[in-house]
């Protein structure tokens, strides 16, 4: 991405090559692969550089919009500070999933459920294990997410780690019976 400057001053932002007019020269848009840096700055088109410091997970933070600025020769973007979305109503949202999650995992298996209450067929023991398994550590995500003091504590129940093979504090569903 470019910035058009003009006396210190940014005009215009380039979100991609394209033909323009600058003074009374028309100029084409593989320019922006053929010139030098200098080159184009010369005519007073400068690349933007972001600093992405302040930019969050969308997931959690309300993001500002980017901010462009010319300072010293150079044409920056920042992200303004992030603010946290409501706790309660994301871990609202979280739980849902998690409920979401475990019902889809259970629908598999619940023909099974069915047919021993109509017509008195067990339900395989490792089937049975499984959707206990699963209901149990639905209630144990739902508690982790629950008990996340801030909006950091909630994102970092998803976050994996290095080990082979890579857990996360908020662990993972059962897996289904063969």
């Amino acid at each position: 991405m470019w910035a058009k400057v003009e006396d210190s001053t940014i005009t215009g932002l380039i979100p991609r090559p394209k033909s323009m007019t600058i003074g009374d020269i028309q100029y084409p848009h593989n320019i922006f692969g053929l010139w030098s840096v200098s080159e184009l700055e010369a005519i007073g088109i400068y690349e933007i550089t972001i600093d992405y410091t302040n930019l969050k997970d969308k997931s959690y933070y309300n993001n500002t919009d980017i901010t462009y600025a010319f300072s010293s020769g150079a044409a920056t973007g920042s992200y303004g500070t992030a603010t946290a979305k409501v706790l309660a109503d994301l871990k609202t949202k979280h739980k849902e999933s998690i409920n979401r999650e475990a019902y889809n995992s259970l629908q598999d298996s619940d023909w099974l459920v069915v047919r021993a209450a109509e017509g008195g067929t067990a339900v395989p023991s490792a089937w049975t294990t499984y959707r206990a398994a699963v209901r149990t550590k639905a209630n144990d995500m739902e508690t982790l997410i629950g008990n996340a003091a801030d909006i950091d504590a909630l994102a970092a129940l998803y976050v994996y780690n290095s080990a082979d093979p890579a857990t996360r504090p908020l662990g993972e569903w059962p897996s289904k019976p063969e």
